[in-house]
């Protein structure tokens, strides 16, 4: 067999495995509650012994927009790294860390070491919107 002939067999089956491949696009939904809000830093006197470091495991840097959640939202599927919006403000923040498990319904923005501003939030109860995944089986929201 020709080396010629050889390549066009190859292209053939690589373009047939590629044409095979089905694209999975995962699809989402917003679900909505309300909470109790309010913000935090990354100081020693406000977490643990590695301010920088979440409950998960990342490393938190001022300027990014993350919040931590109470345990009980993550049973309700706002687990890490899901994508929040709260009412009022722009933008998309990530679940990067844990409360203490004291606190229920609750929310704590990332402010940096900006503890004026963090301050300035004070507690507030807004509306969040959470992202979740649809079950494209049952079409379910998860």
């Amino acid at each position: 067999m020709s080396f010629i002939l050889k390549i066009g067999y190859l292209s053939l089956y690589f373009a047939f495995l590629l044409g095979c491949k089905e694209e999975v696009k995962e699809k989402y939904a917003w679900k909505s509650m309300e909470v109790t809000i309010t913000a935090y830093n990354s100081l020693l006197s406000q977490t643990s012994k590695q301010p920088n470091i979440t409950a998960w495991g990342d490393t938190l840097k001022p300027g990014m927009q993350c919040v931590a959640v109470s345990r009980d939202l993550i049973k309700l599927g706002i687990k890490h790294n899901t994508q929040i919006k709260i009412q009022g403000i722009k933008g998309v923040f990530k679940v990067n860390d844990k409360m203490n498990k004291k606190w229920k319904k609750r929310m704590d923005i990332y402010m940096g070491l900006d503890i004026a501003k963090a301050k300035e939030w004070g507690k507030k109860k807004r509306k969040i919107f959470y992202r979740v995944l649809i079950d494209s089986v049952n079409n379910k929201v998860n």
